[in-house]
Parts: C-alpha cells; structure tokens; sequence
C-alpha cells in the first residue's frame, strides 16, 4: 500500500514538473499573403493626392479583405470618427476610457512620489469622456470654429489633450498638434500654416509661445488653458483686437450652455473622406510639411492593425496601456488616442481599453518603470531609444547581482534566449528543457518587477531598433515586436507578432496594404531577396505602398503664397506618384516570405568622392554595440575622400530631448577611475583608444561595412550629447543628419 502510494505521489510529481520542465514548442505563424481580390484598386486617372482640404479624394477599395468597403467582405466600412465614438459609449460607457493623477505629484530631483492604486486615478469612462468633448466642441463652436478651422494642440499628454483632439473633429474643424519641444518661430509657422483659429495649451508657459508671435497669428481667436488658471482674460494685439484667454473648464461651461442643435448638424455633415487632423512631419530641412489624415485613413488602420492583434480585447476586461509619446507624432495619436476608443467600439470583442497617463518627468528622470508598476499595460509602445534606457538600467542592477543568485539568473536569460532565437520565424519555436521552470522562478519576476507582467504585445518603432536590444529583452522573456511606417500612411504599414517576427526585420506589410520594392533607377519591381541581412544590390529598392491608410496629401496653404503652394504640390507628386504608391524614401527589401528589411534611407546614404553608397545606420549601430559608452554617433562624409563620425557619451540627465549635463554615466562613467566628466574623457587616451577600437573592429565586419568607402576613418567626441533642444534630433529622436555642414 505504501508502495502504491509513494508511485502514484512520484507520477503526481513529474505529471506538475513535466511542463516545468518540457515545455511544448510555440507554434509560428507564416506572415498573411494578400490574395489579388484584397488589393485596392486604383482606377487610371483618379486622384492619388490633393493639397486642399477642401478637395476630395477617393477611397480605393478592395473586393474583399480588410481594405474591402463592407463587414460581409471581411472590410471596414468607411464612416466618421463621432459615429465610432458612439458606439463605444453604447458598449462600454460606464467602463474607465482616461485614468490620470490629479494633482500631478512633483519630483524631488531624481526621485518621484509613489503612484496610487489605479483605481484612486481621477476616471473618466466612456460616457463622461464623450460628453465633455460633446461640451468643448459646442464651445469652439461658440469662439468661432468654423468647419476645417484648425484647433492647435501644445503641451504634454493628458485627458484635455484627447479630448481637445476629439472636440475638434466633432466640430468638423482639423486637429494640429504642436511638438513640445516647438520653438516660438515652429509654433508660429504650424498655427498659422493648419488657420487655426483656437489654441488649447497645458500651461501659460505654452501660451506664451503663441503670445511672442500672436501679432504674426490674425485669425486665432482664443487660447485655452488646461494646467492653470491664465494671467489676464486675453493678449492684446498691437494693430487692435485681442485673443482671449480662459481655462479647459470655462470653455466646457460655455458649451454646455450652448444647445445640440448646430453640432449635432456638424457631425452629420462630416463624411468618412474629409481630412480631420494634420499631422505635421519632424522636418529635418526647412519647415515642416502637414499630413492630411482622414477619418476613413484613420478608422481603417485602426481595424487592420486590431485585426493582426488577435491577442487583444478578447476577454470581457480592461486593457491598459500608458500615454507618454508626444501626441503630436503619428504614433501617439493613433495608439493613444484612437486605438483604446476604436477597440472599445469593437462590436466582435468584448474587451475594452482604459489609457493611463505618465508623468511629464517620467523619461527626464527615468521614472517610466514606476509607471509600468502602478498601471501594469497590457499593451505598450516603446520607440528604440526607450526600450534601449530600460535594458540600460537593468543590465546595471544585473551587474551588480553576485553569487547563486547571479549563477541562476544568467541560467534563465541563457534558456530564454535560446527560446526567443527559436521562436523566430523558420526556427522550430521549441523551448530547451528547464525553461519552464526559469521561467517562472526567475523571468515572470523580473517582468513583474518591471511592470511589464500583464503585457500581451510589446512593439517598436518610429527608428531603428538594434537586433542586441531585441536579443536581450528576448532573454528576459519578452518579445519585443517592430513595426514600420510613417505619417503619411497614418501609422503603420508592417507589422510583427510573437508568433511572426524575425529580429532585424520590420515585419509584413498589413492585409489590405500593397507594399513592393521598386528600383529607382528603372522602376521596376525588385525581386524578393533569399536572405534579406544580405541582400544583392539587385534586390533592394526604395520601399513603397498603397492602401486605405495613405494620406489626403500634404496640405498647402494659398495665404502663404503662391510659391508655396508650388513647393508643396511638386512633394505631393513626389510622394504619391499616379499609380497610388506612396514612396518612402526608405531602402528596402522583402523575404520570400514578405518580411520587409529596411536597408537604409535615400537621403542618409553617403555618397562618396568615388560615387559609392554608403549607408550610415548599420555602421554607427555596431559601433554603438561594441562601444556601450557612446549615446550617439553620427558618420558624415558625402562628397569627402573618407567619413567621419561624431560621437557622444553617454551623460547625466542626457534624455533624447535634452543634452544633459557634462557628467558621465552609466558604462561611460565605468571606462576608467578618476574620468567623471565629458571634458576629461576627450583627451582621454583610455576612452579614445577604446572608440578607436570599436570603430576598427567595426570597419572589419563586412555585414555592416562591406567596402572601404564604408570605413570610419576618423571620429570626434563632442562635448556634449545630442538632443531635441539642441537640433540633432527630432522630436522622435531620430538623427538630424542636415545639421552636420563642412
């Protein structure tokens, strides 16, 4: 009897351990194939792109798929944004849709205040978010707003923000984001360029930057205040008149003292064509150009990105994620902003999604984690530099980490890693013995210290990931996705999964959206690469595409004269050619399979005093890797006998938005006892003979370097770090390669 009982307490045993640690392979998907009836059509001598709001371009649909015009198909049916907005309301309006701090708890230099439960966040559901749009619609009606005014939209994220955006758009008028980061002279040009006649603002600090140029802004009418109370009742103008002052509150009370009738007739008269918001690119020459995005652009992403998301809303639960990005960019606005609401109003899912609300200092002071923490997503967005500071921080506590301990965790990123290797596409997807149990002793507790426990999809995009940095979150047990795009095509136009991905590779191109490799020279399809980390010449080419997504076309405004309504007609042409292919300017190639490698980029390739192309990313980005110390590097040399690279260290409080100090950190900081600030380390033999090294080492790696008119010859280490304040970067912190000039 014994006997019996110890046999069957050893199978109970082994029938728990068995998944610990045999843990079944994952299963890989196959990137999805449009078939020719899920390709829009284009018919010959239809409009592609117009300049004017006013004017009207076509949808182009496909017989059936996502891109096709009904639900029976498979398709979104075209409609407005007011329509969808109600329907989440229908679903789910008494579930929480914004949850923020109020007041906003200050930081103590590098520390901040613990976050509160989720649940003591002032709530906004669904039905209180929509009526106070509903009442800041009918109140820029009453200051003015005449139908396609634009409303301009200046401060960090938060509630007022969402609903700023959205009260425009009920009005019929434009929402115009502005950058942050935007000087007097970008807001000045980005008001005056989208007419707008309202301004909403977090604070007087914003507000001031419209009041230094509000003599050079004649149709804005009034400026709206979120933050703070305003210091007087309006700015007076030095030819007469003013613009008036008042808070997000009064403009509400002045709405819902207004009746239904004439917004109720604004939104009927809205129709799924019509441009509703202008997103204004980063610019990295001259001013900046505004993408016409329309509610059909918009409405149409958001369900053929849902659609590939099959992991999300598919539980009658919250989803959550956190609003930090600038809601000016294209990814913000559409993964904040319209993708919680779009889920919401899903009628197929019976999930919802709450956004949650960063604090303003949360990446100045890398406080982002304690974020994740408070709001636990379910979903989030990372650009690369992001997901680079947080690999950061933890690979310095891992340092740290001795003994057992450090024995076990170096065990568990081991049997990950080789998981996460596996688990790209044409691997086996199989987990080595012992991964189960790695994961649940150790990864499901890192992730659960980092916040980031609940979280079903993790991407990337807006720049260039490194494959390291994918590699290691792959250790930690998470998988973090890319995706491709850009405004002009409303966000995304590739896309990966936990299931369809491989490191280095942006993805497949959307069901519904037509991507192909064009040659610029002949404009001929490129063939598809057998190996796209090491393509043929003949097989890369500029990446283009056609859809839905594609934008109206960069606006032009005949108040700014005629010869700007020139330059911006000849960038449309060049954008969107006849056929409807939206040409990127990014160098590319596809997978037999259709994943997408962007190569370089057109207008960063360095051309030579021998005629020869080089692209700069894929050099400075392993130089980057075997030199941990460098925050950035920047090679030049178009035109020269050999290239040259800028380097930066990394340095205090240096946040992609601002230079930092000139103190080093991090692995800088490690290099070499005594050296603690950027001006020491210039002249110092130990830091130069390591970049040296790194560059050398580089220049002999023919995957990243393959000629000799590739090679980095020479570098300079500046004296301060790159930033949005200082011009190297745009406001999504990619290189402003213009600002180099010999």
């Amino acid at each position: 009897m014994i006997f019996e009982i110890i046999i069957i307490g050893v199978g109970l045993l082994l029938f728990k351990l068995y998944p610990l640690i045999f843990t079944p392979p994952k299963k890989l998907k196959k990137p999805p194939q449009n078939t020719p009836a899920m390709i829009p059509e284009y018919k010959s001598g239809s409009t592609v792109w117009v300049d004017k709001m006013t004017s009207k371009k076509p949808i182009a649909f496909a017989k059936e798929g996502p891109g096709s015009a009904e639900s029976k198909t498979g398709g979104w049916k075209p409609t407005t944004i007011p329509t969808v907005f109600e329907r989440a309301v229908k679903l789910h309006g008494d579930k929480p849709a914004l949850r923020a701090e109020y007041p906003v708890p200050p930081a103590n230099g590098k520390k901040a205040p613990p976050s509160k439960a989720r649940e003591e966040w002032k709530t906004w559901t669904y039905q209180t978010y929509h009526s106070e749009v509903r009442a800041a619609a009918k109140g820029l009606i009453a200051l003015g707003v005449e139908p396609l005014d634009a409303v301009n939209i200046f401060g960090f994220n938060s509630p007022q923000w969402f609903m700023a955006e959205m009260a425009a758009i009920f009005c019929g008028g434009v929402a115009a984001g502005i950058y942050p980061s935007d000087t007097p002279e970008q807001v000045q040009y980005k008001s005056h360029h989208s007419g707008a006649s309202v301004a909403v603002c977090e604070d007087m600090g914003k507000a001031d930057r419209f009041k230094q140029k509000i003599n050079e802004l004649p149709k804005l009418k009034a400026i709206i205040l979120w933050a703070e109370k305003p210091e007087a009742k309006e700015i007076e103008r030095k030819e007469g008149g003013s613009v008036k002052l008042m808070t997000w509150d009064e403009l509400c009370d002045i709405g819902r003292a207004e009746d239904n009738e004439e917004l109720d007739k604004r939104i009927a008269e809205l129709y799924p064509e019509q441009v509703c918001c202008l997103i204004y690119t980063s610019g990295t020459t001259g001013n900046p150009k505004a993408v016409m995005i329309s509610h059909d652009n918009i409405l149409f992403e958001s369900y053929s990105v849902l659609m590939q998301c099959d992991m999300i809303g598919i539980e009658a639960s919250e989803e959550r994620i956190i609003s930090y990005l600038p809601l000016s960019h294209v990814a913000g606005m559409m993964v904040d902003i319209i993708c919680p609401m779009f889920l919401s109003a899903y009628e197929d899912l019976p999930g919802w999604q709450c956004v949650y609300f960063a604090r303003p200092y949360d990446l100045k002071i890398a406080t982002i984690v304690d974020r994740f923490k408070a709001v636990r997503p379910t979903m989030f967005l990372g650009v690369p530099r992001v997901w680079e500071k947080i690999a950061e921080k933890l690979q310095a506590i891992g340092k740290k980490t001795k003994g057992l301990v450090k024995s076990i965790s170096t065990a568990a990123k081991s049997l990950s890693l080789e998981h996460a290797e596996n688990c790209n596409l044409g691997g086996s997807g199989a987990a080595p013995a012992g991964y189960g149990l790695m994961k649940k002793l150790v990864l499901d507790k890192i992730k659960e210290k980092l916040g980031l426990d609940k979280m079903k999809f993790g991407f990337t995009g807006a720049a260039p990931i490194r494959k390291e940095t994918l590699s290691y979150f792959g250790s930690l047990g998470i998988q973090v996705n890319e995706v491709y795009g850009m405004s002009e095509c409303t966000g995304a136009i590739t896309w990966s999964l936990d299931n369809t991905h491989v490191w280095g590779s942006c993805g497949y191109a959307l069901p519904g959206c037509e991507l192909k490799i064009f040659n610029p020279e002949d404009g001929k399809e490129c063939p598809r690469a057998k190996d796209i980390f090491h393509p043929t010449e003949e097989e890369q080419g500029e990446i283009c595409y056609r859809g839905r997504n594609i934008m109206l076309g960069y606006m032009s405004n005949p108040a700014l004269g005629e010869a700007h309504v020139k330059e911006i007609m000849e960038k449309n042409a060049k954008a969107i050619d006849v056929d409807g292919w939206l040409h990127s300017g990014d160098k590319g190639c596809t997978s037999v399979d259709g994943m997408v490698k962007i190569t370089g980029r057109y207008k960063e390739l360095i051309i030579g005093a021998g005629g020869e192309n080089v692209a700069p990313v894929p050099i400075e980005s392993n130089v980057k890797l075997l030199c941990p110390a460098i925050s950035n590097i920047m090679m030049f040399g178009d035109k020269k006998k050999f290239n040259i690279a800028l380097v930066t260290l990394k340095l205090e409080g240096a946040t992609g938005e601002k230079p930092g100090t000139d103190k080093l950190t991090g692995p800088a900081a490690e290099v070499k006892e005594g050296i603690t600030t950027i001006d020491q380390a210039m002249n110092d033999k130990t830091i130069i003979d390591m970049i040296t090294n790194a560059i050398k080492d580089t220049n002999k790696n023919g995957d990243c370097c393959p000629s000799n008119a590739a090679k980095i010859q020479r570098f300079s280490i500046l004296p301060r770090d790159f930033s949005v304040e200082t011009g190297e970067l745009t406001p999504t912190l990619k290189l402003k390669r213009s600002v180099v000039s010999l």
